[in-house]
């Protein structure tokens, strides 16, 4: 694994590694500090921890990873991991108890693409579909009052 991080990780890769149980979401990114911003200013996500080949963020009560392409060398999706590839194809990102209007207001000051504005769905949450620069899909969404 080819790593750009100067300097030690908040905890060593084996340590977290053995802190995670049930689902875990990683998201391979080109830009770690691109895709930090992305949901830390427009889903209000907590950065819990940061560096050029990886970060571990939070919102809404869960947890999740990111960890650069440079960083998956050796692994069976490098060939899948072009430049021009789009990422998230088919996937939705879904953090309940995030406010989609504030979502969706900052991702346009960000001119970031949002797929559709937030509208009350009638499955009874209201909900944006931002994409990020990564080509992930985020859905953003809270209950509706009727709902």
């Amino acid at each position: 694994m080819t790593k750009k991080r100067s300097g030690e990780p908040w905890m060593s890769g084996a340590a977290y590694g053995r802190s995670l149980n049930g689902l875990t979401i990683n998201l391979l990114v080109r830009d770690v500090a691109g895709a930090v911003a992305f949901q830390t200013e427009v889903l209000g996500a907590e950065l819990v921890y940061g560096d050029v080949d990886f970060a571990v963020l939070c919102a809404a009560g869960s947890e999740w990873m990111l960890h650069a392409d440079h960083t998956y060398d050796a692994h069976p999706l490098r060939p899948e991991l072009t430049p021009e590839g789009r990422r998230g194809s088919g996937l939705e990102i879904r953090l309940h108890g995030i406010d989609p209007d504030t979502a969706e207001r900052r991702a346009r000051a960000r001119g970031d693409t949002v797929l559709e504005a937030a509208t009350d769905k009638g499955h009874g949450l209201r909900e944006a579909f931002i994409r990020d620069s990564e080509g992930y899909i985020w859905v953003p969404d809270r209950p509706t009052a009727d709902g």
